[in-house]
């Protein structure tokens, strides 16, 4: 006998009545589904906000994929689940690390209670790296579409996954590694019809296209027609963002940044600082591991208050905070960011030294994310929703109970 309710990190949530599908479209900035609806190559999503829900939400900063996707899952932002980024500086081994590793997560998933409260679940996500942390302790169907091919019944609850789908596995730096995920929830709905599935998408479209642009209109519109198989099927679909995303560059296309390790050598000395980058991972073509968030490891304490006084006089600083203070503005875990976090504005982004980031396979001017600028993320949904009150701040991490619990 299934439950009327579960409880997860503190939040109930009550069991579905009909499929649920939460998809999360990283780098989503409002704009984006604003622009297609008005080219009218999105019919199914305007249907969503007119009919439906229609709503903006926050983000977690720092405004990137793994800290996003796992309080989406979690229901929790990352001072409950632990992951604050997508790579930290881990002072117990004290060296510089991804964190991809599923030890690092400090919460149990809402899609892992429900599968073991005896719900199927579903996720498909674009990148591999995030399929550890998503599936962690999940039974269920668990796979990335950069390694669909190599899919097995052991490791990831279904195999044949490419014959599945009728999709060749796409390069990791294409709008189709998106569309395949889209691709293999539609075919799991029809075939498999999970209670509960989670697809998170990759935001190379993105980084490269603003929104209206022709390459834009071009993946919210493959999207849609996703969306509207899936509505078509009965499920309840939330969509969401992991972060919105902004031009990070000059009137003149190039990149407005602030090397900030060269600064600080600069005034300090060699290596007396340790900039970290959380935007670091696997995939930087299209970023350059370039974006509006950075933390600071100082010397000793007592140097942090005249460090951040100085830099945040630098041109492009929005937030230069305490660890205290960072930790709890944006709900971090204050042992897994540095002495000083450093927050740049909506054009510009933060690097460590110049000579460490190789620009040179950037096509068109810069876009990223990462910042305060990038927290506004759309969340709608295809049902009407009652409950929420007017006052209340929604999250991207509200996915999950607006699905369950408001969703009509």
């Amino acid at each position: 006998m299934t439950p009327e309710t579960l409880e997860v990190n503190a939040r109930s949530y009550r069991w579905m009545s009909r499929p649920v599908v939460v998809v999360c479209v990283d780098g989503c900035e409002p704009a984006y589904l604003d622009a297609a609806i008005a080219a009218g190559v999105a019919p199914c999503i305007e249907r969503m906000r007119k009919t439906g829900a229609d709503l903006l939400a926050d983000c977690v900063v720092p405004s990137f994929t793994n800290p996003n996707n796992l309080s989406i899952v979690t229901g929790a932002p990352p001072a409950v689940h632990g992951i604050c980024g997508n790579y930290f500086f881990d002072r117990e081994l004290g060296q510089e690390v991804m964190m991809n590793d599923p030890k690092y997560l400090r919460a149990g998933t809402v899609l892992a209670a429900f599968a073991d409260a005896g719900a199927s679940l579903a996720v498909v996500t674009a990148k591999d790296k995030l399929r550890k942390l998503l599936g962690h302790r999940m039974k269920g169907i668990c796979f990335s579409s950069e390694k669909a091919d190599q899919a097995t019944i052991e490791e990831n609850g279904i195999d044949g996954v490419v014959e599945m789908v009728g999709m060749p596995v796409p390069s990791v730096y294409s709008a189709e590694l998106s569309e395949f995920v889209f691709a293999a929830g539609v075919k799991l709905m029809e075939s498999r019809r999970p209670d509960l599935m989670y697809l998170s998408t990759t935001d190379y479209v993105q980084h490269k296209a603003a929104p209206g642009s022709p390459a834009a209109n071009a993946f919210y519109a493959m999207m849609d027609g996703y969306l509207a198989q899936l509505d078509a099927l009965g499920a309840t679909i939330v969509l969401t963002a992991d972060h919105g995303m902004n031009d990070k560059h000059d009137a003149d296309g190039a990149p407005k940044v602030i090397y900030l390790q060269d600064v600080l050598d600069d005034w300090y000395g060699k290596d007396q600082a340790r900039v970290i980058l959380p935007i670091t991972d696997p995939y930087v073509v299209h970023h350059g591991a370039l974006g509006s968030f950075a933390t600071v490891y100082a010397p000793d304490e007592a140097r942090v208050p005249g460090w951040i006084e100085r830099i945040q006089r630098l041109p492009g600083m929005e937030l230069v905070l305490s660890r205290k203070d960072a930790a709890a503005r944006f709900e971090l875990p204050p042992d897994r960011i540095g002495d000083i976090v450093v927050v740049s504005e909506q054009s510009t982004v933060i690097g460590t030294s110049a000579s460490r980031h190789d620009l040179s396979a950037l096509e068109v001017p810069l876009r990223s994310h990462g910042g305060v600028s990038e927290q506004r993320v759309p969340l709608i949904c295809n049902r009407p929703v009652t409950g929420i009150a007017a006052s209340r701040r929604l999250r991207n991490f509200d996915a999950l109970d607006l699905a369950l619990n408001h969703a009509q």
